[in-house]
């Protein structure tokens, strides 16, 4: 009696030839063609409940060929429609998920792409992973995303990661402790593309993704220079990043386009940590003449800005205005909501993953990097605001 190995029926069955000495059948009810072992075939075992399965696995289980299922899989011409459905009922049935690095090492590429961020605390970076991969997932590219927590160590171990994944290529930001791109250039090396994004160190020739620092940083002192403020902080960031050293030449460009004096104490550096943050706010609120206004590199430090001077009862802006950089959603939220420059998260991640496609599907040459510098938007809320001219 020959039962059906899909349905169980018996009653359904008829003989479809001979398939590599093996007897066809056919099951009318359920629309499968199958072949019985024979006596010398021992059974298929039982897939344990932690096996992961493979495409043998699905071949045991109808009982034909590794390369039919191979090529059923794929989507072959070749194969009989009714086998290649039976194949990938089968595969859902045992849950079957593609091998992508055995596919990739046949092809000579995984079809995936790494990410690397600094840090997941802030809203900025997510924003732009989105980004990415609304180009990246349609392109057909899977994404390996790595955040380096702001330790260079952690960092140079992505890159480690990513290189032993076989990735396509990599898009990446840098930490904080980041000075040399040594342990970037080993994609350089592997024939691995790279673009570099928002925080980058000099020394390798890449392509990148940026905004406009200078002209932003320069947009917010004038602001606070408009508002009335003359004595103008600047609470910066890591001059081994280019945008710590650009956001600080676009503080001092204003300053002197407006014939305000430059002042080297109205000047402090974190390391990007909060609690960095407040020892430089409580370091320039303890001046013998403090600051009527701090322009911050950015919105997490300057809302511990915020934080300090409100615990001090500092009227914000009356006494102190304050304006940050990169649109954080908290920035909208804390009182008084805080004055910033807006970047295009959403176009930095895409416009990053546009650049490393393109360098992934030349075939021919030598790729030219290409750089884009996009623009930023000063977003006007309480926190600087001291005329009566509301925001728009």
């Amino acid at each position: 009696m020959v039962k059906c190995i899909k349905c169980g029926d018996v009653d359904a069955i008829a003989k479809a030839g001979i398939v590599r000495g093996k007897q066809r059948y056919y099951c009318k009810r359920c629309d499968c063609y199958f072949s019985q072992p024979t006596h010398a075939e021992p059974e298929a075992p039982a897939l344990h409940r932690r096996h992961q399965t493979t495409i043998m696995d699905i071949a045991s289980a109808l009982n034909i060929s590794k390369s039919t299922v191979s090529r059923a899989l794929q989507g072959h011409s070749d194969i009989n429609a009714n086998t290649r459905k039976a194949v990938l009922d089968m595969a859902v049935q045992l849950d079957y998920q593609p091998n992508l690095l055995a596919l990739g090492l046949a092809r000579s590429r995984s079809y995936t792409i790494g990410i690397i961020v600094p840090e997941f605390i802030n809203s900025f970076f997510p924003y732009i992973i989105i980004g990415a991969q609304q180009v990246a997932n349609p392109a057909g590219y899977h994404v390996i995303i790595c955040q380096s927590n702001e330790s260079l160590e952690t960092e140079i171990a992505n890159t480690q990661v990513l290189l032993a994944s076989r990735v396509d290529g990599v898009i990446a930001s840098v930490t904080g402790e980041t000075k040399t791109l040594e342990h970037f250039s080993k994609f350089q090396k592997a024939g691995i593309p790279l673009v570099m994004f928002n925080r980058i160190c000099e020394g390798l020739d890449v392509s990148k993704v940026l905004v406009d620092d200078h002209d932003g940083a320069y947009k917010g002192v004038t602001h606070l220079i408009q508002q009335g403020c003359r004595r103008i902080a600047h609470l910066a960031g890591p001059q081994n990043l280019q945008i710590g050293r650009e956001r600080l030449q676009g503080y001092l460009d204003a300053l002197r386009d407006h014939n305000l004096p430059i002042d080297e104490e109205l000047i402090v550096y974190y390391d990007l940590s909060n609690a960095s943050a407040q020892t430089c706010a409580r370091r320039l609120l303890d001046l013998p003449q403090p600051p009527d206004a701090i322009f911050a590199v950015n919105d997490p430090a300057a809302i511990q800005l915020l934080l300090v001077a409100k615990s001090r009862n500092i009227r914000i802006p009356a006494e102190l205005a304050v304006v940050g950089f990169s649109n954080e959603p908290t920035s909208a939220l804390i009182d008084p909501a805080l004055t910033t420059l807006a970047q295009p998260l959403d176009e930095i991640g895409k416009t990053a993953v546009q650049f490393l496609l393109q360098e992934i599907e030349q075939e021919e040459g030598p790729y030219a990097p290409m750089q884009r510098i996009l623009k930023t938007e000063l977003i006007i809320r309480e926190s600087s605001l001291r005329t009566k001219a509301r925001p728009s």
